[in-house]
């Protein structure tokens, strides 16, 4: 069925929709969305796809499949951008606002609760228990996301190059995450402009139930709708008002503050964070761990995998972690401002300049990426992207594995190598045991991710308490 618009001006609401979706219903179908999306974005996609492309039948499979390629050659978290998409494809604007917001506010919640216990409670033993639980489990999820993601994107002998290049780079040569993404890139466009099938991807998948679903039994048809289709001016207008949104309080703050504030910093390193991370949450770790914690010094490695398995936890992108690095920023320096508002305040921030901007890629890029389906660079690079990231989601699975495992590391320099090598007298048995546990579990039992982590949980409260 072909979409019918009262106006062609992108962004203009209509008051009524040719897909004949009410703009309730889809809030409804959202906010079931992000009630329900545990378990990392390969389970988010998997659950929108379901609901979205099986059940409701909004939209057809190759144009969401279309929409999901570009949304992982952004930088941010795939998921809730893919989310962003169809409701802006299904209902403007306003559709892609509530369901971006939708999705990432059960998780904004959980995680704040979360952190507040955590301050607060956290010399506790039976909460001390619990992450030193999630701690271990939580790097044996990190091990499943490397040959999990592996598996689907090293196909042949030049995506394991790649991810074997940028693997050795991060661990050994400490090169920047931003520089490998650019590097692999353009390799991954190069090779495919250079027309080696080496390069290409396909678009071949089917649905859920096996049947592959045509985007014109879908409701909302095959046909192009009149607020998807290029318009610069409304492009200008909505990028422009989407920026001073992201980066006018963190100008503000800066102002305000100073620029050796927590909060200035915060919010320059978030907003550049936005702008590099591409890969999802584990990546985005890396570049978070390169600085949060040996740079800014805003909390300790064991923390991180905290934060992670607070996301592992809760509804929302895995990205959401990083509110929890920013509340305990400002939770340690909260200059004239009582700790917990400090935190709080940190906390908003944090989300606001990681997902303004995956808003503003939405907006701006998909009109006229609608217009380049099947394009034959763009899917190379996003392959050697996606190549690339198993390297760094690797290095950072051994990142995570040395602070976990082991009380003490060492450094090894000699020119530009620079390894952390652990102590091997060192080794903290417990969490050794409880991470192999965890790894049988979810490769060998096939559990699921949060059966796996409640169950670490409940093991490492026992064990606190056994000694405490």
């Amino acid at each position: 069925m072909q979409m019918t618009e009262r106006a062609a001006e992108p962004g203009h609401a209509p008051e009524a929709h040719g897909h004949g979706v009410p703009f309730g219903e889809a809030l409804k179908v959202w906010a079931r969305v992000a009630a329900l999306s545990f378990g990392g974005p390969a389970g988010q996609i998997a659950l929108m796809h379901r609901i979205v492309v099986d059940e409701k039948r909004w939209i057809g499979e190759s144009r969401f499949l279309h929409a999901l390629n570009y949304c992982m050659l952004l930088p941010g978290p795939e998921a809730q951008q893919l989310a962003v998409y169809i409701g802006w494809l299904m209902h403007r604007t306003l559709g892609g606002l509530v369901a971006g917001l939708l999705f990432i506010l059960p998780g904004f919640l959980s995680i704040l609760a979360l952190s507040y216990i955590y301050v607060l409670f956290g010399d506790a033993s039976l909460v001390e228990g619990l992450f030193f639980g999630l701690k271990a489990a939580v790097l044996a999820v990190v091990v499943q996301a490397v040959f999990r993601i592996g598996s689907r994107a090293l196909t042949n002998p030049a995506m394991i190059t790649i991810a074997a290049a940028a693997f050795i780079a991060i661990f050994a040569f400490k090169v920047p995450f931003p520089l490998i993404i650019l590097v692999a890139a353009v390799v991954g466009y190069a090779g495919s402009r250079s027309g080696s099938q080496l390069f290409r991807t396909s678009n071949g998948h089917a649905s859920a139930n096996g049947r592959v679903l045509q985007d014109r039994d879908s409701l909302l048809g095959e046909a192009t709708p009149a607020h998807a289709r290029p318009a610069v001016g409304w492009s200008l207008k909505i990028s422009g008002a989407l920026t001073c949104l992201w980066l006018g309080p963190v100008a503000l703050i800066w102002f305000v503050a100073g620029g050796n504030s927590v909060f200035a910093e915060i919010g320059v390193f978030f907003s550049q964070m936005a702008v590099v991370t591409f890969g999802g949450a584990y990546a985005a770790l890396v570049y978070v761990a390169q600085e949060a914690v040996q740079h800014y010094g805003w909390l300790k490695p064991g923390e991180m995998l905290d934060g992670l398995g607070m996301a592992e936890t809760t509804p929302g992108p895995l990205i959401m972690v990083l509110q929890f690095v920013g509340f305990l920023a400002a939770w340690r320096d909260p200059g004239s401002l009582n700790p917990l508002t400090a935190a709080t305040l940190a906390a908003i921030l944090t989300t606001w300049v990681t997902f303004v901007p995956c808003f503003l890629w939405i907006f701006l890029g998909a009109p006229f990426i609608e217009k380049l389906r099947g394009n034959a660079a763009l899917s190379g690079a996003m392959s050697a992207i996606t190549a690339a990231v198993v390297g760094v989601i690797l290095n950072l699975a051994v990142w995570f594995a040395v602070h976990t495992l082991f009380r003490e590391v060492t450094v090894f320099a000699a020119g530009p190598l620079h390894l952390e090598l652990p102590v091997p007298a060192t080794l903290i048995l417990p969490s050794a045991l409880l991470a192999a546990a965890s790894a049988f579990a979810l490769f060998r039992l096939k559990a699921s991710v949060l059966l796996t982590l409640g169950l670490s949980a409940l093991a490492g409260m026992a064990w606190t308490l056994a000694v405490s």
